[in-house]
């Protein structure tokens, strides 16, 4: 029965969509009545946090795996949170492993920056202007306001609903897949920008931070642009969150006028020495990244072995760093030097098994070695993170390989399905006949 009203509900919804069931609600950060095509309540709007973010993450290189860190950045934007019109959002922080100067913010107060951008930053105030940023958005329903007048409705309805797929890949996990990448490629138009800068700053305020931090930040962006904007820069926050001079320079009149008692106000503070020992790690690795990044743009461009030995050199340079070694075993998967593979992937694994493609990789190269049973182990560990295409396909071959047939069959035509003209899709498909299915 439940099952029934579930699917009722996803064929309604374009239908409701398209005799224009509108409605209005009063945008909770400024007060303003705002119209909506289809009224999301604060509940769904969580909702859709609580599925996609997970995903976002993954998606962006997993969470930087540094305990000490994450629990410092989620301090101080919960702190933030408590101080904006939505106090009782469940505020999720995260520091993703990426190293794209970027910040985001999913419906419900799912927020996170990269590792790329927190690296940059001087003091705690600074890291409290992004933070604040990116809560504006959410307390001003940007991402909700997007998915209500976008195409975006029906794919995060069905996700909510979860109408359909409950295989490890199936059509839900993909809805929740492409709900998380259109959510993370979307960008804000310059009065959304705007109001949350302005949002941002009176959260800062309010949490006895100096709100001169935020113009700091914007003077920092304004040099990434002045002169030619650095790619990666443009590739990044500058490219969800467009950045101007006026906006910075608006900011700053609005410090002035609104909040003057702050300035030179031992009261309001910026907290440098904070910041640098939260984020001494991310300093200590910056070389081994730089030269990961290099290592990346090689193998891209298909100089594969260039690309082995700067990966080499960043693990060098940062030898801990679990993403720089799942970038090196995953190259030399290409090479098809299996044993060093193997090697470097189940030590990024054991510093640090929440990243789906270590999994994978590792997986992958245990399935070549013939250790199916533990082939299947870290191949369903990696689709539990994160559901792929190629994950779906190799743990079909695991469970076919361990004797579990019926569940090979399954994920086989969960693959086939969702790729039917691709080379993997295709590839299951022929497995599916193999195994007796239809």
């Amino acid at each position: 029965m439940m099952r029934q009203k579930r699917t009722v509900a996803f064929l309604l919804w374009p239908i409701l969509a398209l005799i224009g069931f509108t409605g209005c609600a009063v945008n909770p950060a400024t007060g303003r009545t705002e119209l909506a095509l289809i009224p999301v309540p604060a509940s769904q709007e969580i909702a859709i946090g609580e599925k996609t973010f997970p995903q976002a993450v993954q998606q962006m290189g997993g969470e930087y795996p540094d305990e000490r860190l994450a629990a410092y950045v989620n301090q101080i934007g919960l702190r933030l949170g408590r101080a904006s019109q939505r106090p009782d959002l469940p505020y999720t922080f995260k520091v993703v492993n990426d190293s794209t100067p970027n910040a985001f913010a999913l419906p419900g107060g799912f927020i996170a920056i990269t590792r790329g951008l927190l690296v940059n930053m001087e003091n705690e105030a600074q890291l409290a202007a992004i933070l604040g940023h990116e809560i504006g958005h959410v307390t001003a329903r940007h991402a909700v306001q997007g998915i209500q007048r976008g195409a975006l409705l029906n794919v995060a309805m069905s996700v909510l609903t979860g109408v359909t797929g409950e295989t490890a890949y199936g059509p839900l996990a993909q809805q929740a897949g492409e709900l998380s990448a259109a959510l993370l490629d979307r960008s804000y138009s310059r009065e959304q920008e705007r109001e949350s800068d302005l949002l941002g700053i009176d959260y800062m305020v309010q949490s006895a931070y100096d709100p001169q931090g935020a113009v700091q930040v914007q003077e920092f962006f304004y040099r990434q642009i002045e002169g030619g904007a650095n790619p990666m820069w443009l590739s990044g926050l500058f490219r969800t969150h467009p950045f101007s001079k006026e906006r910075m320079e608006a900011n700053d009149e609005y410090i002035r006028k609104r909040y003057a008692q702050t300035l030179n106000n031992p009261n309001y503070v910026l907290r440098p020495e904070t910041l640098q020992s939260a984020t001494a790690r991310l300093r200590q690795s910056r070389k081994g990244y730089e030269l990961y990044d290099q290592a990346r743009k090689l193998e891209e461009a298909g100089s594969l072995t260039q690309a082995v030995t700067v990966y080499l050199q960043a693990a060098a340079a940062a030898p801990d760093e679990s993403l720089i070694l799942t970038g090196l075993g995953m190259a030399y998967l290409k090479a098809e030097n299996a044993g060093s593979a193997r090697q470097h992937l189940q030590r990024a694994v054991q510093l640090d098994g929440n990243y789906h493609l270590s999994r994978l990789g590792f997986g992958y190269a245990l399935l070549q070695k013939g250790d199916n049973p533990g082939a299947v182990r870290e191949l369903e560990a990696s689709m539990k993170l994160l559901p792929t295409l190629q994950g779906g396909y190799l743990l079909a071959e695991g469970y076919e390989k361990t004797g579990q047939p019926q569940k090979a069959l399954e994920l086989y035509r969960a693959v086939a399905q969702a790729d039917p003209e691709g080379k993997l899709g295709r590839s299951a498909a022929e497995r599916v006949r193999a195994l007796g299915g239809t």
